[in-house]
This record gives structure tokens, sequence and C-alpha cells, in this order.
């Protein structure tokens, strides 16, 4: 897999089934279809993250992006099981980053877990910082977890 021919290109409606089947295999609570829809209508960049592009095609990961003035936010983001600790993350990550710099925003946010220890040390590599705490922001197993709100300045 050549992370260097890999594109980032606008989620299509054909990417759904893929994009929900792979979100329900990496989170305990799932974005759902709808969610993912909300979020066409709202205007978000909704991205799928390809190994190359034409008929041979293979999708890696896929994102959510919020732009709002100079200020992007990242509200979901996953790798394929078969993608995964082959630095796709990082790429896609880093690719979403360059795209916000490129339309003008001058800083990216994002929540997180403190549970989800791979995720953090991704976004800690790639310069955020933790700048708050929501306080019981997700849906957990037993009542709610809190979100690290995490800022990079672009």
């Amino acid at each position: 897999m050549a992370l260097s021919q890999a594109v980032l290109r606008p989620m299509r409606g054909e990417d759904l089934d893929w994009v929900c089947a792979c979100e329900a295999e990496l989170h305990a609570f799932p974005w759902t279809r709808g969610n993912f829809n909300d979020s066409l209508a709202a205007g978000h960049e909704l991205w799928v993250w390809e190994a190359e592009n034409g008929p041979d095609a293979a999708a890696l990961g896929y994102a959510v992006v919020q732009r709002v003035a100079d200020e992007a936010e990242l509200l979901d983001i996953g790798v394929a099981h078969h993608a995964q600790r082959r630095g796709v993350g990082r790429a896609l990550l880093a690719r979403l980053i360059d795209h916000a710099r490129e339309h003008g925003a001058a800083q990216f946010f994002l929540e997180v877990r403190p549970s989800n220890v791979a995720a953090l040390a991704l976004y800690r590599r790639s310069g955020f910082e933790t700048v708050g705490r929501r306080r019981g922001y997700y849906p957990a197993t037993q009542g709610r977890e809190d979100a690290l709100v995490m800022r990079l300045a672009l």
C-alpha cells in the first residue's frame, strides 16, 4: 500500500455502506447513517482516503471535518482494520490538516476519549495539545466519558 499515492476525495453516497460498516467495527458507539447524512446536509466535509485512484481504488479510511471561519474541527475519523498500524491514520490526519490550512483555517480542534490511548498518541505526535475537557461528553458502557478537547495551531 503506497500512501504517497493515496488520495483524499469527497465521500459519495455509495461510500456510506462501507463507511457505516467500518464505523460499527471501530467504535463502541458508532455514528449512524443518519449522522453522516446530517453532516452532509449541514455542509461538513466528508472524506474518503483511498490507496489509489481508479478501478483498483481501495478505501483505507474516512473523516468528517467541519470548517467555520478560520477554524476546522475533526468530527469523526476512522481507519479500516486492514489498514491499521501502517501509518494510514497519520497520513490521513496530515492530509486533513494540510487541507484545512490550504483553505484558511488557523487552528484545528478535535475531541477524543481519554481512554482512546492510540488516538491520543496520534494526535499528540501530530502536534495537538489538550486545551480543555468536556465532562460527560461521550456515551459509555456505564454512564458517560469525558472528552479531551485538543487544538493544533496551523
